[in-house]
C-alpha cells in the first residue's frame, strides 16, 4: 500500500515519485512554453513552485511607536537617589550567527535524487513492514526461453524477465486487489484510496543529453484489462516512447503500484 500526501495541500501528489519532472517541465514551460507538452500548459497556469513546502513562514509584524511632544516645564530639582535602588543593567545583544558554509564538495541535491531523498525522510514516519520471499524461478526462465526462440522464428522481438514478474503482478491483484490502495489525507483526515483501475507504473533509467542518467516512472493505464499479448505491446510502446523523450504528463501522473528492477546492478533484492 502506498502512501499519498492530502492533493489539496501538494498539487504534486497525482505524480507521485515523478515530482521533480513536474519542477523541470516548469522551467522549460517558463524559458519557452512551446518546448513543453500543450498538455501542461493548463496545468502551470495556476501552478506556483515551492507549493509543497511544510514549513510556515512567521510574519514579524513592527512594534507601533508613539511619539509624544515635549512639553516645556519649570525646571525642577534634581531628585536624590538612594545607593539602595536597584541599578538595571542593560545587556548588548548577541551578535548574530554566521552564515552556515558548505564544505567543498558539497553541492545541492536536485531532481529524482532530491524526490528520492524526501521520500527517505518522510518513511521514517510511516510504519513499515518489509517481507521477502525466495521462490523457485527455473519454469519461469525455461518458459522464456521457449517462448524467445519461438518469437525468433515468426515475428520476431523478445520477452524479458520484467514483463513476465510485470504481468504476474497484476494478475496477482485480481486475487489481492488491496496491495492497489494508498493511503493520503482527505481534509486532514486520513482515508483510504481504492483506485478503479491498476495504473502500472514501470521505473525507466535514461541518459540525458549531458550524459548523466535519470529515473521517471511512467505508467500503463487500466493494465488489468491486457491480456499478455496487450501488456507486452502497451510495455513496449511506453518504454519506446520515454527513449524518445516523447512522454507526456498523463504518462506520469496516476500511478497506483510501480514495479523497479535493481537486478542489472547486481541487487538481490532491496528494502
Amino acid at each position: 500500500m502506498s502512501t499519498q500526501k492530502n492533493a489539496q495541500d501538494n498539487p504534486l501528489a497525482d505524480f507521485g515519485p515523478n515530482e521533480w519532472i513536474v519542477e523541470d517541465m516548469y522551467q522549460k514551460y517558463l524559458a519557452d512554453p512551446a518546448s513543453v507538452d500543450p498538455a501542461w500548459h493548463n496545468f502551470f497556469a495556476d501552478y506556483k513552485p515551492g507549493s509543497t513546502a511544510t514549513g510556515t513562514e512567521s510574519t514579524v509584524k513592527p512594534v507601533p511607536t508613539t511619539v509624544t511632544p515635549a512639553v516645556r516645564t519649570a525646571p525642577v530639582a534634581p531628585a536624590v537617589t538612594s545607593s539602595s535602588a536597584p541599578v538595571t543593567q542593560v545587556t548588548p545583544a548577541k551578535p548574530s550567527a554566521p552564515a552556515v558554509q558548505a564544505a567543498p564538495g558539497t553541492n545541492l541535491i536536485k531532481g529524482v535524487s532530491a524526490k528520492l531523498a524526501s521520500n527517505m525522510d518522510a518513511s521514517l514516519g510511516v510504519p513499515t513492514a518489509t517481507s521477502v520471499r525466495a521462490v523457485p524461478a527455473k519454469l519461469l526462465a525455461d518458459n522464456r526461453i521457449v517462448i524467445n526462440n519461438h518469437l525468433s522464428r515468426g515475428r520476431g522481438g523478445k520477452v524479458s524477465f520484467t514483463h513476465l514478474i510485470g504481468y504476474a503482478t497484476i494478475r496477482a491483484l485480481a486475487d489481492f486487489p488491496e496491495m492497489n490502495n494508498s493511503y493520503a489525507l482527505l481534509d486532514g483526515k486520513p482515508a483510504l484510496v481504492t483506485p478503479e483501475h491498476v495504473n502500472f507504473g514501470l521505473a525507466i533509467d535514461l541518459k540525458k543529453s549531458d550524459g548523466s542518467r535519470t529515473l521517471v516512472v511512467a505508467s500503463i493505464k487500466a493494465a488489468e484489462k491486457f491480456d499478455f499479448r496487450g501488456f507486452w505491446q502497451a510495455y513496449e510502446e511506453l518504454v519506446r516512447r520515454a527513449r524518445r523523450n516523447e512522454l507526456t504528463m498523463e504518462d506520469f501522473s496516476g500511478t497506483t503500484i510501480s514495479l523497479t528492477n535493481p537486478g542489472g546492478i547486481g541487487t538481490v533484492h532491496s528494502i
